[in-house]
């Protein structure tokens, strides 16, 4: 008899292009980066426990509301909005809400169940006011909601669902010559596949709110610009603060920046050179994709909070002298064009670009560089950030409490 024939065939294995990543698809269509479970402490009093239970569950992320009842108007309005924002984060898989007020936890689970995901609900009523009945309750809760979302793999999908927040902190001249018109060009290059991308820091506009407002879609958007950045001017003035020296701050100017000008040329380099769609609040959700401005304050813990539950996948952060905070829920890829910082930081930064500052290295090759570890990052890579535990949200508060 004849020898049987083996025929080979060819195994297909899909990875990531430079048009997509791999991640996990939400049901609401969303697509994320990540798959954590998240401890959402929406009660001051909680929050102990809450840490609790998100320590003995590996891989959890904690978010831990300081407040409950006390914020007012704007502030619990932007609040809620961010509670539900990063619960409904596609980085975020399941969600375990811890509550000492039952009629807040339900309402916020309301709306967070509107995406779909797995949610669950402890409070410090059904547990005899006992906060380690709490914790124990919690810990049970969310390791079953952790067991379910294990489950889930990541697939294809393209990059046009990204959504990026551009961040910028302790800058130097290196920063807006280098590493933010690097990030503008990694902004126009997702915005050309149909992505979308934020910038923030509007008291870091001034000076150049001008040049954002000429790029505005709208008139009316050019306004918003305009009178954004002339609103923070005049808070800064009503509180009896002087922006000389606090912005550009003590780091900056040691590092070489003289104006706040000079630093706002150099933080809008970030957007890149596409239209800007629009300007939205802190924590709020834009429209559609395209270039879009946060009106926020612009310390960094706040400005990539904002980002995040505005439900950001992914940011990138650029730093001059040096600048360790991350966030929590939304990767953050850190980069610097110092060449001493670049040598200084060598398990902080997760991209150097020290090259194209000394003249060896065109941009665009870089930018080539960092979409590579864009699209990596966006499939599982972990940055130096996430290994080290640097990530952390933070509130905004604007008025008086209750």
């Amino acid at each position: 008899m004849p020898e049987p024939q083996i025929i080979e065939v060819p195994v297909l294995i899909t990875m990531p292009g430079t048009d997509s990543f791999e991640g996990f698809h939400r049901p609401d269509g969303q697509i994320g980066t990540r798959n954590r479970l998240l401890v959402l402490s929406v009660t001051g009093l909680t929050g102990p426990s809450a840490r609790r239970i998100s320590a003995c569950l590996p891989g959890s992320l904690i978010v831990d509301y300081p407040y409950d009842s006390g914020p007012l108007g704007d502030d619990r309005e932007s609040q809620d909005r961010a509670l539900v924002g990063f619960a409904v984060n596609p980085n975020v898989g399941a969600v375990l809400i811890v509550s000492a007020n039952p009629p807040r936890a339900d309402d916020l689970a309301g709306r967070i169940l509107a995406g779909g995901k797995p949610i669950e609900v402890v409070v410090m009523d059904d547990c005899g006011h006992d906060a380690v009945t709490l914790t124990e309750h919690g810990i049970r809760l969310g390791a079953r909601l952790t067991k379910e979302i294990s489950a889930q793999r990541r697939r294809q999908a393209p990059l046009s669902s990204l959504y990026l927040g551009l961040e910028c902190g302790r800058s130097d001249p290196s920063s807006g010559l280098v590493a933010n018109p690097l990030m503008g060009l990694i902004a126009d290059r997702l915005i050309d596949l149909g992505g979308t991308a934020v910038i923030g820091e509007s008291t870091e506009w001034l000076g150049a709110e001008h040049l954002l407002a000429e790029r505005a879609v709208s008139e009316d958007v050019g306004r918003q610009i305009i009178d954004a950045v002339t609103a923070r001017e005049q808070a800064t003035i009503d509180g009896g603060r002087d922006l000389t020296g606090n912005n550009p701050g003590p780091t900056n100017i040691a590092a070489g920046l003289s104006t706040i000008e000079e630093k706002s040329l150099g933080n809008i380099a970030k957007s890149g050179s596409r239209p800007i769609q629009s300007l939205i609040q802190w924590a709020e959700r834009p429209d559609g994709p395209g270039m879009h401005l946060m009106d926020a304050p612009a310390y960094a813990p706040e400005s990539l909070s904002g980002f995040a539950a505005s439900g950001c996948q992914l940011m990138i952060f650029s730093t001059g002298v040096g600048n360790s905070f991350v966030n929590s829920i939304s990767p953050t890829i850190k980069i610097s064009a110092n060449p001493a910082t670049c040598e200084r930081l060598q398990k902080q930064l997760d991209f150097k670009c020290a090259d194209v500052f000394v003249g060896k290295n065109p941009l665009d090759a870089a930018a080539d560089d960092l979409m590579k570890v864009l699209v990596d990052i966006a499939s599982g890579t972990l940055t130096w950030g996430e290994i080290h535990g640097e990530g952390a949200e933070a509130f905004s508060r604007m008025g008086a409490s209750l």
